[in-house]
């Protein structure tokens, strides 16, 4: 079985945004040789977030939207415990557990094995700082 490991490095300049990285994680797969297997796809911060969904704008402003209504940003440590640390950034944590850590999808012929219109993301909700998504793929 083949293996290969790879480290995108983002650094977003506003506090939330969704990047497509699914280009990157293709070229990846296409460097690994792997035909047949799986590829996760994960962020290495605990205030980002990797997940599947569409490429479509008014989608992504949506996200932006409903995320602020459940864990608005709120530096004050009497909103957020998770503040009384001397960090403002709790509603970053809690963001990015409703989006998820990480998406495994399948590779099938040497391509990702997508439904249709789903690409993968990367979802910031602290940037500002250079942050790290593991790809790694395995297979044959």
């Amino acid at each position: 079985m083949k293996s290969h490991t790879e480290y995108l490095t983002l650094n977003i300049p506003s506090k939330m945004a969704f990047v497509n990285i699914t280009p990157q994680v293709e070229e990846a797969i296409r460097k690994s040789g792997v035909k047949e297997g799986l590829v996760l796809c994960n962020s290495m911060h605990i205030t980002s977030s990797v997940f599947i969904n569409d490429d479509e704008r008014g989608l992504h402003r949506d996200f932006g939207v409903w995320l602020e209504e459940l864990a608005p940003f709120n530096p004050d440590p009497n909103h957020y415990h998770h503040n009384r640390t001397g960090e403002d950034n709790a509603d970053a944590h809690l963001k990015r557990q409703i989006m998820g850590r990480e998406v495994v999808v399948a590779i099938t012929k040497g391509k990702l094995d997508f439904g249709p219109w789903e690409q993968i993301f990367y979802g910031e909700f602290d940037g500002s700082r250079p942050k790290r998504v593991l790809v790694k793929i395995i297979g044959e």
